[in-house]
């Protein structure tokens, strides 16, 4: 019998008294294996009544304190964390070492957070004008929110929480519907770790609990990863309810091979960058823009290479997984259906794959088109999916003008062995994260991720210093004691002297 997957609500489950439910699935054998709670209205109310009445404790408690739970809790992690990957390749699919790597790099947050004492620092004048000192401080907001996508159940949160619970704030973290599980195994670690009830809490729901987290006066920001038209919808209720919003939206991520680059590492680098995790990441390469006389090899490189990639149970011996649900699946095939359609050259076709002994996964292999156009849908919309595009262009200007008119503006990369030719495109290219030579130019911790235009609705990037900034806000305190020379009425504006 499938489970129930609850809530978290000040540190313990909490079921909720909606009655509501939505299906898990294992997306390699397409069974159900849990039922996830759906909030209504009074649990949304409920989980976020938690976190704002255990913001004032946790905001007064000590930064040593606060530290030592996070450092308690990245230990616990490090111990466990082929755990959490396991829960993970089984409701998202991806293989364990993709899910594994996850972990790891939203590890890496939380071991930037560790240095909270040194980023939370402000500065101080002394005799900023005669007798007055002048300081600043960084406090935190409230009960800040976390909207999560399917992608990336375990990563994508640590881009957040963190810092968030580091800073002094509390956290309401609504995990995708369709795979919850990792949400709450990381608050059960929390707790473990120390953390008191309330400071971290799970909401599970759909549009009810996006919503109430939107426009709920007890949250003071909110951190949301999805696609763009979701994202904007985000950013536009939550600031109209007076809330500071990062919103990160969709991608359709360019990377350009030069006519000297090495073909047959830019070959396993579309590979890849394309097909890992089964194209479902927003810093997926989706788009081989190839420059000169060099396509037909590069195609053909990438095409030997794709037809090596073994597609199966995540769990299993496998390169690539399946997609997360059968709708997602079939949407993703409708996209390559439309590409042939239009006019792109089918080099290889993922859409008749099969896995022996798990015909009901949500089997799609990897699928490569050349001859893509600006047109066709399979280039303008965010696919999601293991779809590699070619686009063939004469030269480098003309592969720029196409990524910098293109609405996206998430990740790109370049591949050459001429500096000048990088150093140009790193400076012209109008996209928020660049590679030169890397396919996938997802920064460390302590550098901020985010991209531009489409992709990005606010103005601060996630972790990094921007990440402590968002959750923080500052005050600068100017200090005078009491002297007998200060006394008299003097009513002209404050000078410094």
């Amino acid at each position: 019998m499938a489970h129930t997957i609850t809530h978290w609500c000040d540190g313990k489950p909490f079921t909720g008294t909606s009655g509501n439910t939505a299906p898990v699935t294992n997306p390699a054998s397409g069974q159900t294996t849990g039922q996830v709670a759906l909030a209504g209205l009074e649990d949304a109310r409920t989980v976020i009544q938690a976190a704002e009445a255990a913001f004032p404790s946790w905001r007064d408690t000590s930064l040593t304190r606060r530290t030592q739970i996070v450092f308690r809790f990245r230990e616990l992690l490090n111990e466990r964390k082929g755990e959490l990957a396991r829960i993970i390749t089984a409701e998202h699919g991806k293989v364990l070492s993709d899910a594994l790597g996850e972990v790891s790099r939203g590890q890496e947050v939380v071991e930037f957070a560790c240095g909270m004492p040194h980023l939370l620092k402000g500065g101080m004048t002394e005799n900023a004008s005669t007798k007055v000192d002048v300081h600043s401080i960084r406090q935190p907001l409230g009960p800040v929110a976390i909207i999560s996508p399917f992608n990336f159940p375990a990563m994508v949160p640590m881009w957040f929480f963190p810092l968030a619970i580091a800073a002094g704030n509390t956290v309401v973290l609504k995990p995708s519907e369709k795979d919850p599980s990792a949400a709450l195994w990381m608050a059960r670690l929390w707790a473990e770790a120390g953390l008191p009830p309330g400071v971290f809490n799970v909401l599970q729901g759909d549009k009810t609990a996006v919503d109430e987290l939107l426009e709920n006066r007890a949250i003071k920001a909110v951190s949301f990863v999805g696609s763009t038209p979701v994202a904007q919808h985000v950013y536009a209720t939550a600031t109209a309810h007076g809330k500071r919003v990062q919103a990160l939206g969709g991608a359709k991520n360019h990377m350009v091979v030069l006519p000297d680059a090495d073909l047959g590492l830019a070959a396993d680098a579309a590979i890849n960058a394309g097909f890992g995790s089964a194209g479902e990441r927003c810093m997926a390469i989706s788009v081989l823009v190839a420059v000169g006389d060099i396509a037909d090899a590069l195609v053909e490189k990438i095409a030997e290479r794709a037809a090596s990639i073994r597609t199966g149970d995540g769990a299993q011996n496998s390169d690539m997984g399946p997609l997360v649900t059968r709708a997602h699946r079939d949407r993703v095939a409708a996209y390559v259906d439309a590409g042939e359609a239009e006019g792109a050259a089918l080099v290889v076709d993922g859409r008749q794959i099969t896995v022996e002994g798990a015909r009901d996964g949500f089997w799609l292999g990897p699928t490569l088109l050349d001859h893509v156009t600006a047109e066709m849908s399979v280039y303008t919309d965010e696919i999601f999916g293991p779809v590699l595009s070619v686009v063939r262009t004469d030269s480098y200007d003309a592969a720029l003008e196409l990524i910098n008119a293109n609405p996206y503006g998430n990740g790109t990369a370049i591949f050459t062995n001429d500096g000048g030719a990088a150093r140009r495109f790193q400076n012209e290219v109008e996209v928020g994260m660049v590679g030169i030579n890397v396919p996938i130019p997802v920064p460390m911790a302590y550098y901020s991720f985010g991209g531009w235009k489409n992709s990005l609705f606010g103005d601060t990037h996630a972790h990094g210093t921007e990440g402590v900034q968002f959750f923080t806000r500052g005050k600068v305190v100017t200090t005078r004691w009491a002297d007998p020379s200060h006394a008299g009425i003097e009513l002209g504006f404050p000078q410094n002297a």
